[in-house]
């Protein structure tokens, strides 16, 4: 894929990006859709969620994902509606962490322990949590790495919803 891909104009910063980059499953898709735009039980609450169905995006990986949406100053994390997503029951996103340091501009005499073990900058996201997870990287509430620390104990490698 050697073309740009499309910028992504979102009208609310409080609403998910969810990208999908697998076109093998239409009724799939259909079901994060569901799942992300459901009413939220006993809340009450709408889930809106920013689409993209594009296919230009069809294939697209997670880093060149991470730079396009990196465009967007306000972004903390995006979700890729990916193969795994399309394949896997749960209907995981790829939740990628746009907020995570780069390493090149840090000093090895006091950073060192972080440049040669990152932290993680993907983690699985069950449709239904996208929106917590979304909410407390843009508050700065919530990490990173402490939803891939709570994805490590899950049975299933996911976040999920409280």
């Amino acid at each position: 894929m050697n073309e740009e891909l499309p910028e992504i104009a979102r009208a609310d910063e409080w609403v998910p990006l969810v990208i999908r980059t697998d076109y093998t499953d239409d009724s799939a898709w259909r079901e994060v859709i569901a799942e992300l735009s459901r009413v939220a039980g006993a809340r009450e609450w709408e889930s809106p969620a920013h689409l993209v169905d594009d296919r230009r995006w069809d294939g697209v990986t997670s880093d060149k994902a991470l730079v396009a949406a990196a465009r967007d100053e306000e972004l903390s994390v995006v979700f890729l509606a990916d193969g795994v997503t399309m394949r896997s029951p749960l209907r995981p996103l790829l939740a990628l962490d746009l907020g995570a340091d780069d390493d090149e501009d840090l000093d090895p005499m006091y950073y060192q322990e972080l440049i040669d073990a990152p932290p993680p900058r993907e983690v699985r996201v069950v449709p239904a949590a996208a929106h917590m997870v979304h909410g407390n990287l843009q508050l700065a509430n919530v990490d990173f790495p402490e939803f891939a620390e709570e994805a490590a104990v899950d049975p299933d490698g996911v976040v999920r919803d409280l």
